[in-house]
């Protein structure tokens, strides 16, 4: 028979439940409230979603989590998401492969892509210049955008660029990246545009509406250089 003592012993050696739960369920919540925009609410909402959903439902959800880190990548070219090593846009022959539009990441480029007035290709920077960050020319795509422009077996279906559309987003971190970029560009031959400013200035592209976005790509103008 265990005595009081141990008894007391093995209370003080269990794990707490943090926040009233059992601790697989608030490492759920956790998990969840590291993702972007998710306070901690919404992660307790998601996490008895997940609970309450059958086993099936769950183990679909973490197969889908594990297929997208195992089998996405970014496109050889130009950094896009695929889970080939190149992706749709750049290998589809229907594209104006000669006019690339230069994006901060992914997001950006499938906001653009839904406007439909694009038909040219894309490039990732994967990032922009943000010098009180430490983020440099080199943490960014910069040097494979311009082997692209230099080298044309380099770009989607080995065609020449022939101009390049900058589509950073309009603060002072894209308008930044955007001038180093056509600074790079100015001696390599090619056009270099900018979205107009039908983009109000300090927004993010991934949340404007798509009339503006279209209007902005039909308005973009020549950078100096």
């Amino acid at each position: 028979m265990r005595s009081p003592q141990q008894g007391a012993e093995s209370a003080s050696n269990a794990r707490p439940q943090q926040g009233g739960h059992p601790e697989p369920v608030q490492k759920l919540i956790e998990a969840f409230s590291r993702l972007p925009g998710i306070g901690r609410r919404t992660a307790e909402r998601l996490a008895f979603h997940v609970l309450k959903n059958s086993p099936a439902d769950a183990h679909a959800l973490s197969h889908a989590i594990n297929t997208v880190k195992e089998q996405v990548k970014n496109c050889r070219i130009c950094f896009n998401l695929t889970d080939l090593e190149t992706c749709s846009i750049c290998s589809d022959p229907r594209r104006d492969a000669a006019v690339v539009m230069v994006v901060e990441q992914p997001k950006d480029l499938w906001t653009l892509e839904r406007t439909g007035a694009h038909r040219g290709v894309f490039h990732c920077l994967m990032g922009r210049l943000e010098p009180l960050d430490g983020v440099g020319p080199e943490a960014i795509t910069v040097r494979e955008l311009l082997r692209r422009v230099e080298h044309p077996e380099h770009n989607a279906r080995g065609i020449k660029v022939t101009e390049v559309i900058l589509a950073t987003n309009p603060d002072l971190e894209g308008d930044s990246t955007g001038l180093y970029l056509a600074d790079r560009l100015s001696h390599l031959g090619v056009t270099v545009t900018r979205l107009a400013r039908g983009l109000p200035a300090g927004s993010q592209i991934e949340f404007a509406q798509r009339g503006a976005l279209a209007d902005a790509i039909a308005g973009r103008h020549r950078m100096p250089g």
